[in-house]
């Protein structure tokens, strides 16, 4: 879900919908997760981004990013 929040979510149903549909009880347990470890936040209007720290976070996962592409392309 952090990947998906690298644009922030203007709604929680367009998070949901970017992760698949998953179920609507699975997705705020989840938010509530990154939420207590300080990784996404709530802003005006319903909407999820994340913080600084999820954006450390998610820059972290970059090099995992270039893996994946040059694997698919194999």
């Amino acid at each position: 879900m952090l990947w998906e929040l690298r644009v922030p979510a203007p709604s929680f149903r367009a998070l949901q919908t970017a992760c698949g549909d998953i179920s609507s009880s699975v997705l705020w347990k989840r938010v509530g997760e990154l939420r207590e470890a300080g990784l996404v936040e709530s802003v005006d209007g319903g909407g999820l981004r994340l913080t600084a720290l999820g954006e450390d976070l998610l820059v972290s996962f970059e090099p995992l990013l270039g893996f994946a592409e040059r694997w698919g392309r194999r």
